[in-house]
């Protein structure tokens, strides 16, 4: 029996995880299971074990890290190609831009990575990225012109949020009748939705109020975790369609379907929102299905390797 029969990933013995040198008290199930994945990973590309700063300045070896020297040869990614793409779009990033390279480049657990080999191959083929969101999202896409990471329409404009909320993926498409359409897109892995929240300002309350997105825009909920993050950048995308940037847009989530806190935040937000269609949509994709539609859009060696690499527990199910 294995993680697919069962429909749930398992709970891994402390022993086998001080054995890849992955134990850590405050993982969940599924980042304990994650993790252990990506150090099996590292060992069966033969990359060595790197190491990362405790909350008490000390510095600890972890299997789920890259050492140095591997990361800074592009070992947390798919290919050269797509290493030398991550190190351009860091070195030419908007002004603002929040790239944390410590977590992109030696975190294999990261969603920083994850994200550039989900739309690395996707930015370098554009004809790709429009057969995979024409499919997707048909009433957004005819085509896909551009992709943005860590980007904002905006950081600290007082007209959309005033602050540095951004997605960590963009779309700019070119939708039917010509609309100008947009595509805004947080990827997760192993968060919890628990991540230290913004600081509240007065201007969210205004935009929460204004986007019209939110059945009751001052409830406390969507300014708490799990939801404040998500409720943040559907404002953002929203303001920045109401502003004139874009026609018409959808801001959406992808995760695992084994991580379950995500898949409670997105419904418990989903709950807040409207039933509207002249608003910005929200929607949530699995990894694994955004993965298939990689492979059917033809980029079938960047589907595999993704999948092998973040969605495959089958050598976690081995060692149970």
């Amino acid at each position: 029996m294995t993680t697919a029969d069962y429909g749930r990933l398992p709970f891994v013995p402390s022993r086998t995880l001080r054995d890849h040198a992955v134990f850590e008290t405050t993982d969940n199930r599924f980042r304990t299971a994650a993790r252990l994945r990506q150090a099996l990973w590292r060992e069966a590309e033969g990359l060595p074990r790197g190491s990362y700063k405790d909350e008490k300045g000390r510095w600890r070896t972890i299997g789920s890290c890259l050492k140095r020297a591997a990361a800074q040869d592009g070992g947390n990614f798919m290919s050269p190609e797509i290493a030398a793409l991550v190190r351009r779009e860091v070195a030419y990033r908007e002004d603002g831009a929040l790239f944390d390279q410590q977590r992109l480049f030696t975190n294999l657990l990261s969603s920083h990575p994850l994200t550039f080999n989900l739309f690395g191959p996707l930015k370098k083929d554009l004809d790709a990225a429009t057969r995979l969101h024409r499919k997707l999202f048909p009433d957004l896409v005819h085509e896909v012109t551009e992709i943005l990471f860590e980007h904002s329409p905006g950081r600290r404009d007082p007209s959309l949020l005033g602050d540095y909320t951004a997605f960590d993926v963009l779309l700019r498409c070119r939708g039917p009748k010509r609309k100008r359409s947009f595509i805004a897109i947080e990827v997760k892995y192993a968060e919890t939705m628990y991540e230290p929240p913004a600081r509240l300002r007065p201007r969210y309350d205004q935009a929460s109020a204004t986007s019209n997105l939110f059945i009751n825009p001052d409830d406390g909920r969507l300014r708490d975790n799990p939801l404040q993050q998500l409720w943040r950048q559907h404002m953002l995308a929203e303001m920045a369609r109401q502003r004139g940037d874009y026609d018409q847009g959808a801001f959406v989530v992808i995760a695992p379907r084994l991580n379950p806190r995500v898949e409670r935040a997105v419904h418990l937000y989903s709950a807040h929102l409207h039933a509207t269609l002249d608003r910005t949509s929200f929607g949530f994709i699995t990894l694994e299905d955004f993965v298939d539609s990689i492979k059917a859009a033809g980029l079938t060696h960047a589907a595999d390797w993704v999948h092998r690499r973040y969605c495959d527990f089958s050598d976690v199910d081995a060692l149970i």
